[in-house]
């Protein structure tokens, strides 16, 4: 049954006069808001025809939706035919690509600029169905007054959008539309399936190019010889993947694609779609941080370590030689001549339990980044970074220890910070270096540095004096 045109005339006025429209039907109170915003005028607008006949021919013969047409035909212009109305399929934009059905009622339907390159989008006239559907993305007839502007409240028109089931877009809408008296109840629901029917032929050429392009694609996936990666469709979608749970459903085509876990991967077009290179997952190195200039402490990944000097030796060995050690050669470096390579093996035994993935054998070395701050001074000294060099200078390298590895470079450290400090004959860095030893060169040297305001030069002459004494 139709709705009462009368009393859609009534609800038309009413919503333009502001009352409230109780019994609208939600879809068309929400299109009519929208076409008032968009300034749709009820009484004089009509569809812009924006589109010239070369440009409709040249939208027509490659959109989507154009090997379609025989089955459309088929479906719903001869009902069309014989129930006095058109058939329209328009563009994602609204624009009407095809107008088709008997030559009496196109003619008809151009004086209402039902007519190729005109557009039916809300924006542009207002509530019906092909624009409506559009905007809500779901099948929509609208009868009589239900159109916002009142040239259509003789029309009913009944349209259902067609999404791309590669994309998930909607392609444009497929619509049949006519005088009010002469549409049959049936006709929503025949478009509606004509709509469905489109996009599952879609679906049947879609997988049949999915299949042509996966065949083709896949010795380049061979190719990989077992490294991650994915062959994709033209557009995006993940059509056969190493491992299979590597990526999801679709990949935002760009030249360098950021996946999940932060890595980036890598499009190489083919023929037709993309192969998707993968870099291995890499292993993060545990990071070993050694505080043994005037301390000794230690942390694996931000987890404090138990160590003893012995092993603090150790691994001051190990860091100053980052290529390895053997046993002897620790020995040496810990012991003199004296040393014995077993006692050296049965502490580095006692070293890998807290270090299990750190200390490797063959020769014994750190797969580590290490971050110690007695290497920190001699980079930033090769650099010339004197500040950064005295302020992680805080003390003598373990100066409790008497192993010959520890001595060697805690003279040699003390001896080349000493000396940087002095060659740059910064007043500040001399003072910070003075803070921690009472070094009488570069006390005297503050003392003539530092202007006889600065409180510190009376502390730099006292501190000289003591030392002196």
């Amino acid at each position: 049954m139709h709705p009462d045109p009368h009393r859609l005339a009534a609800l038309h006025d009413a919503a333009l006069s502001g009352s409230p429209t109780p019994t609208a039907r939600p879809v068309i109170v929400e299109s009519w808001r929208r076409s008032l915003a968009a300034h749709v005028d009820p009484d004089r607008h009509e569809p812009p025809v924006v589109l010239a006949p070369d440009e409709v021919a040249d939208l027509r013969a490659t959109h989507p939706l154009a090997p379609m047409l025989p089955m459309l035909r088929e479906t719903l212009v001869a009902i069309a035919d014989e129930a006095r109305h058109v058939m329209i399929i328009t563009d994602a934009d609204g624009h009407i690509l095809w107008c088709e059905g008997a030559r009496d009622v196109r003619r008809l339907a151009e004086r209402f600029r039902l007519t190729e390159g005109a557009r039916w989008s809300e924006d542009a006239i207002g509530t019906n169905a092909m624009g409506t559907a559009l905007a809500v993305g779901s099948p929509v007839t609208v009868h009589s007054a239900e159109h916002l502007v009142r040239t259509y409240h003789g029309w009913t028109c009944a349209a259902s959008p067609v999404r791309d089931p590669d994309t998930g877009r909607t392609l444009g809408v497929v619509d049949v539309s006519g005088p009010l008296t002469s549409l049959h109840p049936t006709t929503s629901a025949l478009v509606s399936t004509a709509a469905r029917l489109v996009e599952a032929q879609l679906g049947v050429v879609l997988a049949a190019r999915d299949e042509r392009v996966r065949a083709a694609g896949m010795r380049h996936l061979i190719a990989l010889r077992g490294e991650p990666g994915a062959l994709l469709s033209p557009t995006g979608r993940v059509l056969a993947a190493e491992p299979q749970n590597l990526l999801g459903p679709r990949v935002e085509l760009a030249p360098t694609v950021r996946l999940a876990d932060g890595r980036e991967a890598h499009l190489e077009p083919l023929d037709e779609g993309y192969l998707l290179r993968v870099p291995p997952r890499t292993t993060r190195r545990p990071t070993l941080s050694l505080r043994f200039l005037g301390d000794l402490t230690g942390t694996l990944n931000g987890r404090p370590l138990l160590l003893s000097l012995r092993h603090a030796e150790l691994l001051t060995a190990l860091a100053l030689h980052p290529r390895g050690l053997t046993a002897d050669q620790l020995a040496l470096h810990l012991y003199g001549e004296r040393g014995n390579p077993t006692t050296v093996r049965a502490e580095l035994h006692r070293l890998r339990a807290q270090l299990p993935d750190v200390l490797q054998t063959r020769p014994y070395r750190l797969s580590a980044t290490v971050e110690a701050d007695f290497l920190t001074v001699r980079q930033a000294i090769r650099t010339g970074d004197v500040p950064t060099a005295v302020a992680t200078y805080r003390g003598d390298l373990l100066p409790r220890s008497d192993a010959p590895v520890v001595s060697d470079e805690r003279e040699d450290l003390s001896a080349t910070v000493r000396r940087a400090v002095l060659t740059a004959g910064d007043p500040e860095t001399m003072w910070a270096f003075a803070e921690m030893t009472d070094d009488v060169e570069t006390l005297e040297r503050l003392t003539r540095a530092l202007p006889p305001t600065d409180p510190r030069r009376e502390l730099a002459h006292t501190r000289l004096r003591r030392a002196l004494a």
